[in-house]
């Protein structure tokens, strides 16, 4: 017997990182897990991976920035195996330009799209469901950007951040007691592939030290498979070791910025 026996759940950005392993997880507990991301290739990696060792697994291609798709794939999961009872919003993405002074809002519109507007869209496609079933639970994967934001995240990234730790504590306040749980893991520095977008990309040596994506996707299983009367609205997990960052906030600073920037240093000319 599997502690999520009977459950589906619905896991986005679940091709790398800690969506695979939280959709391993989860299946190897007995949930149905939906897969969903932008490329299907290692979507159905993952399939294969989780059939291989007697679990289930369904593929839906998303893409969290369109409204219209949530709704479409939220209502074929509905019809094909059943209304969703564990939403894990993991997938999320940085901006290029990290310094307030620099982006524009184009790209700040972009990353709060994907950080914050797709977890509401994705919490009302299926909270009425949840709600009609006397429960359901909400994973989001936040950041420690939210307790210390600076140039590693950026800013559009840690406000957005910050405003889906801030929504799901809305949940939690509103539908307690309507079955609903709602959380917020809060990582630090995880070696996932969202690191090669760095504007300084972590050396190995200082990717050994961050977290590895299987150990916050056991802090999501961990909240996930609690008892229904117990619930963990807030967990936050990070590396062991404290590395210097100073380089890759100095690298941050300066993206993006116009020749002519008055205090632009020297060597950044170009």
């Amino acid at each position: 017997m599997g502690l999520l026996d009977g459950k589906i759940a619905l896991v986005t950005g679940a091709g790398t990182g800690i969506g695979r392993e939280t959709a391993l997880l989860l299946a190897g507990e007995g949930a149905h897990v939906v897969l969903t991301g932008r490329r299907a290739g290692p979507l159905e990696d993952v399939a294969a991976e989780i059939a291989a060792h007697g679990g289930k697994a369904a593929v839906r291609p998303l893409d969290i920035a369109s409204r219209e798709e949530i709704f479409s794939a939220v209502e074929w999961v509905r019809e094909t195996l059943g209304p969703v009872d564990i939403l894990v919003n993991n997938a999320g993405s940085a901006s290029k330009v990290l310094n307030a002074r620099f982006i524009s809002e184009e790209e700040w519109n972009a990353t709060v799209n994907v950080n914050l507007t797709a977890v509401f869209n994705l919490t009302q496609a299926v909270l009425e469901d949840m709600i009609a079933k006397g429960g359901g639970t909400i994973i989001t994967v936040s950041s420690l950007a939210v307790v210390n934001p600076n140039l590693l995240g950026g800013a559009a990234y840690g406000a957005a951040k910050a405003g889906v730790k801030n929504f799901m504590t809305f949940l939690h306040n509103t539908y307690r007691n309507q079955g609903i749980r709602a959380t917020t893991i809060l990582p630090g520095e995880t070696d996932t592939p969202i690191m090669d977008n760095r504007a300084r990309p972590p050396l190995d040596s200082e990717r050994a030290v961050m977290l590895n994506p299987h150990d916050v996707a056991r802090a999501i299983l961990l909240c996930a498979s609690l008892q229904k009367g117990a619930m963990i609205p807030e967990l936050h997990i990070c590396p062991t070791f404290m590395r210097d960052t100073s380089a890759d906030i100095e690298t941050a600073r300066w993206v993006g910025a116009p020749a002519d920037t008055p205090d632009l240093p020297k060597e950044k000319r170009r």
